[in-house]
């Protein structure tokens, strides 16, 4: 069994070296992106995203401030 497991772990390093000799390519997505205009539309979501969380952390802020002003007082 032992022999069974060093013959595996040993076919998997090797093919983990072969693999890491390969040269990749570069990925060419940003001119796609670009050319059709599509990343200002993520980065306007993505924005759009920040801005509600942020707007809503500080509704929720002012309520609990509220909240705790009240407390106080009673």
């Amino acid at each position: 069994m032992r022999k069974f497991v060093r013959l595996f772990l040993l076919s998997i390093l090797c093919s983990t070296l072969s693999f890491a000799q390969t040269i990749p390519q570069p990925v060419k997505t940003e001119p796609i992106m670009e050319h059709h205009g599509k990343i200002y539309v993520v980065m306007l979501v993505c924005l759009v995203v920040l801005g509600g969380l942020i707007s809503y952390l500080f509704i929720l802020d002012r309520h609990i401030a509220k909240l705790e002003k009240e407390k106080k007082t009673h």
